[in-house]
């Protein structure tokens, strides 16, 4: 089954992609332009990631002592993306971009997560390059940036310790001035860090001719002592290569020369960081996973150990820079999930549509003489099927929603460009969390749909649930999103964000009534948006943030359903537009698909509001001793 027929409709017939073409950012692209990257990308997808998935599963990377190992497969990989220019696809034309709508390249990227996730998406590098373009020196954009975008380096992010986990709080790395060097490297300022980085994905490897790390740290006060809490943190590029800079020209702003796509630059000597293992995972096995070493000595740097980095925007704002990298991440953790969940969903249809096994309920469905029939035709493993279906296609259409807002943002109308950022910032922790959650799950019925072959490895959703089993994990665990959702998003500005999408959904509905099957589904979904909006100000009725959040997660998950129901009501209004008899078999998925969530899915809303309403505490009053 091919992925392309739903991404068309989504980019095209819900979305209408193709009206940014007349806004002067996008003026070169037609439809022609956005298929023929859609084409380039899924044949690489098809030809050299999907057949070596389970290869990079199988093989996994290893430290020789000196350096990463990885199979030729990951090497051919990366160079086929990489010479698709994918990575900075919507960058501008003056660094080496296409310009691309950041929806088409979200769509585009699709087909390598759905091919192999574990091969590596390359959203680490990306995010790393656009967090510098946005808060990074011109210097340090044609330097390290632009060696990002054009895939001659790699990128990373280094955030969490071993000791403080996803608890920023208690970051201990530290970076101090480096001396006489302090003011004078045209890089920036230069600082040494000393400490340990846990969990790093791609931390090192050979793929590339350098990586850049980006890295969080402390820099002491005028005492030596880390300021406490997220307020000290400081953002730093730390490459594992220390690079020279060739432009001879003191004091010169950085320039493209002509013909050149980066600042000309030259590596010069290892810096002190330093790989002290990699980690063993239950998935995602074909990217590596590393502890890293800041400035323990392995590699003296002017005869003195401590890794060399540069300071990136003011001191004491490394979180707010970080941030600009984490949500474009969470995007691409949504995405992550969504296509492990689809490439499930295929494989389960697949099979079930081949698969013989048992007879029909009903009168002579006993008789041993008739034949058998294929799995598909009972009910409950149609069930499964269509829950994955409505899981991962709901999925789909909103992380290109959520990406669709992100080239609202850059290039709407100033109010329409508020409106945008505003709505990403309350949809992000869904975005995240949703597709990790439910296409898992989807993950976990295609396991199921292929009986006991699919906990056998001759089959390939094993691997695609443990791959996804990641996903509520990094980028911010699914606690921390719903502590994000219901603490901070929900009420920032106001509340303004949530009136927005409110608004956005009533919309919705609005259309979706005057359509008669849909009728139903309107005001089922206007019922659920009245129970969000008023578990949000019960669960704040107090004021204490203790009792608030100590349901977050349920409100979350409750908050999730709601935004899919949402989302499927319109793309099920906007399918029968095109076809309003709803008899092409798209169509009819579509509905289906719409049906079952409304349901199945939406009722669950409910129950998880019910705790969140009445400020349940027995999590949180269960004592130690009675676990």
């Amino acid at each position: 089954m091919s992925l392309r027929p739903t991404l068309d409709f989504l980019l095209y017939g819900w979305l209408d992609i193709e009206r940014l073409n007349q806004r002067p950012r996008f003026a070169d692209h037609s439809r022609e332009t956005f298929d023929a990257v859609l084409d380039t990308c899924e044949r690489i997808a098809r030809d050299k990631y999907a057949p070596n998935n389970r290869i990079v599963d199988t093989q996994e990377p290893r430290f020789d002592g000196e350096k990463v190992i990885q199979p030729q497969a990951t090497h051919d990989a990366h160079k086929a993306f990489v010479d698709s220019g994918m990575l900075s696809a919507a960058q501008d034309y003056e660094v080496g971009g296409m310009q691309l709508p950041y929806t088409v390249q979200t769509a585009a990227n699709s087909f390598f997560s759905m091919a192999s996730a574990s091969i590596g998406s390359h959203m680490l590098t990306s995010g790393n390059a656009n967090l510098l373009m946005v808060h990074g020196t011109p210097m340090q954009q044609a330097v390290f940036a632009r060696n990002e975008f054009s895939g001659r380096w790699a990128g990373t992010m280094c955030l969490s310790e071993p000791q403080a986990g996803s608890s920023l709080s208690d970051v201990a790395t530290r970076a101090v001035p480096d001396g006489p060097n302090f003011q004078l490297d045209p890089l920036g300022h230069r600082y040494r860090l000393t400490g340990n980085k846990m969990w790093i994905s791609a931390g090192d490897h050979e793929l590339t001719e350098n990586i850049v790390h980006i890295v969080l740290a402390k820099i002491p006060d005028e005492h030596g002592k880390l300021v406490p809490g997220t307020r000290g943190l400081s953002l730093f590029i730390v490459p594992k290569w220390l690079v020279a800079v060739k432009d001879p020209r003191p004091g010169s702003s950085p320039r493209k020369e002509e013909g050149a796509d980066e600042m000309p630059v030259a590596l010069a000597g290892r810096n002190d960081v330093a790989l002290a293992g990699l980690n063993h995972k239950l998935g995602w096995r074909g990217t590596t996973n590393a502890l890293l070493n800041f400035g323990e000595g392995r590699f003296l740097v002017d005869g003195k150990p401590g890794a060399v980095g540069y300071l990136v925007g003011q001191p004491g704002k490394g979180l707010h820079c970080m941030f600009h990298m984490m949500n474009e991440a969470r995007i691409g953790v949504g995405i992550a999930a969504t296509m492990l969940g689809m490439a499930g969903y295929y494989a389960s249809l697949d099979y079930a549509k081949s698969r013989p096994q048992g007879r029909p309920v009903g009168p002579g469905g006993k008789d041993a003489a008739t034949p058998q029939v294929r799995i598909i035709e009972h009910a409950d493993v149609r069930r499964m099927l269509l829950a994955q279906k409505s899981y991962c296609e709901g999925a789909l259409a909103l992380e290109l929603y959520c990406a669709r807002l992100v080239d609202e943002q850059k290039t709407g109308n100033p109010e329409e460009a508020d409106e945008s950022r505003l709505l990403l910032e309350v949809l992000t922790p869904i975005a995240k969390s949703w597709p990790s959650e439910w296409c898992l799950e989807a993950n976990s019925l295609a396991i199921q749909v292929h009986g006991g072959y699919g906990y056998t490895r001759d089959f390939p959703v094993e691997q695609y649930w443990r791959d996804n089993r990641l996903n509520m994990i990094h980028e911010g665990t699914h606690g921390i999103q719903a502590a994000d959702l219901l603490g901070r998003k929900v009420l920032m500005e106001d509340g303004r964000g949530m009136q927005l999408v409110a608004t956005r959904m009533r919309a919705t509905i609005a259309r979706a009534r005057s359509v008669p099957v849909l009728a139903g589904h309107s005001s089922a979904l206007e019922d659920a948006l009245q129970r969000i909006l008023g578990a949000t100000r019960a669960a704040w009725a107090t004021g204490n943030a203790r009792e608030a959040l100590a349901n977050a997660v349920p409100y979350m998950q409750a908050f999730g359903h709601g935004v899919l129901a949402w989302i499927w009501l319109d793309v099920a209004e906007r399918a029968l537009r095109g076809d309003p008899s709803g008899v092409l078999p798209a169509t009819l998925g579509r509905l289906g698909a719409t049906d079952y969530f409304f349901h199945y899915e939406l009722p669950k809303l409910g129950a998880w509001l019910n705790v969140v309403e009445r400020l349940d505490g027995t999590c949180a009053r269960l004592p130690e001793e009675a676990f």
